[in-house]
């Protein structure tokens, strides 16, 4: 029986298996790559007088860049976006990795926001990236405790912790620096005021400016948590980025205009699925689940030579997590969700 002949791939294939080869090795070393380096790992068949054709073609299609005349050559975000798109659903991760993020990921807990936020934090530290994570606002929490800093003469900050670990601050204003004493009855009195306990002795003065503190306080806290207009943002890992400085000059647009942030999180939702955007730096999003509707995103922000296929499976594996925590902690602690009314889902109806 005659063997059959191995056929060879398509020119424009071939070209395309080179291009990726060449990305592939790119993010692994960071450094140009030549003809005779491509050669020497998988591409043997190929002459580098080839390649170096082959390059001159993707060069010409903008798909590569040469630092030097006599240099190796580097991918455009044009070759990284195709090389990423490729792999979206090429990734995996070790069982250790896995095991890593379930433990921290899949767990029920009444403390949602506290939890979306230590969700951030580990994604964070996976990937090596700033961690942007939307949500939607919680219902049934309620205020926990208060506290009170001085901070000049006339200006003290309240702090609010809440049933879900949420921490918000409010500055409260008066009309001379009050004493650290006075700051810690006012601050008792304020307690007393949220528990129904035993109101602990003031003077005259403190008794006033403690019940005006009460009632704006609880004001602007109901007005902030029932005027829902955008998701909840949750940031992490800025410090991240100060190892690619190229990285922060590329996203300063983002950290000055949140709306952008927020349209990329939207259409994330949209599209329901992993989405990758890499122009100077990368945006890799993907939405996560309550009962089965997009009620939220989560998206890494980083240089442009990351792992792609690692971290497109961390984020698959990070959003199945999420979505089966959250949906099993708000069926079990009877804890309800609302979208603002620009949501995605909102948009995803008119769509």
């Amino acid at each position: 029986m005659k063997k059959m002949p191995i056929q060879k791939p398509a020119k424009e294939q071939r070209e395309r298996l080179l291009l990726l080869g060449l990305v592939d090795l790119y993010l692994q070393t960071g450094k140009p790559i030549g003809s005779n380096t491509l050669r020497e790992n998988g591409f043997e068949s190929l002459s580098s007088a080839t390649i170096r054709n082959y390059f001159s073609k993707l060069e010409e299609g903008g798909y590569l860049r040469q630092q030097h005349s006599s240099g190796g050559r580097v991918p455009t975000s044009l070759a990284l976006k195709l090389y990423a798109d490729t792999n979206i659903q090429g990734g995996s991760l070790t069982e250790g990795q896995k095991l890593e993020l379930k433990k921290i990921l899949l767990k029920e807990t009444r403390q949602i926001t506290k939890y979306l936020s230590e969700a951030a934090e580990a994604i964070s530290e996976f990937t090596k990236c700033a961690v942007f994570l939307s949500a939607p606002r919680f219902d049934q929490d309620f205020i926990l405790d208060i506290k009170l800093v001085g901070v000049d003469n006339s200006r003290c900050l309240c702090i609010l912790l809440t049933d879900f670990g949420q921490v918000f601050t409010e500055s409260l204003y008066t009309d001379k620096k009050l004493s650290n004493f006075s700051l810690k009855r006012i601050e008792s009195y304020l307690q007393s005021r949220l528990t129904g306990m035993a109101k602990p002795p003031l003077s005259p003065e403190e008794e006033i400016l403690g019940d005006k503190f009460y009632k704006e306080i609880m004001l602007r806290h109901i007005i902030n948590y029932t005027n829902f207009k955008t998701e909840d943002i949750y940031k992490t890992g800025f410090s991240k980025l100060l190892n690619s400085p190229e990285t922060i000059t590329n996203t300063l647009s983002l950290f000055e205009n949140p709306t952008t942030l927020k349209e990329v999180l939207h259409e994330c939702c949209l599209k329901n699925g992993l989405t990758c955007w890499i122009e100077g730096c990368s945006i890799i999003a993907i939405p996560y689940k309550i009962h089965q509707a997009n009620v939220g995103s989560i998206a890494i922000l980083g240089p442009t030579r990351l792992p792609y296929k690692q971290i497109f499976a961390l984020l698959q594996t990070a959003s199945e997590y999420i979505s089966e925590s959250l949906t099993n902690s708000l069926y079990k602690f009877k804890i309800n969700y609302r979208q603002p009314e620009l949501s995605c889902l909102l948009l995803e109806d008119k769509t």
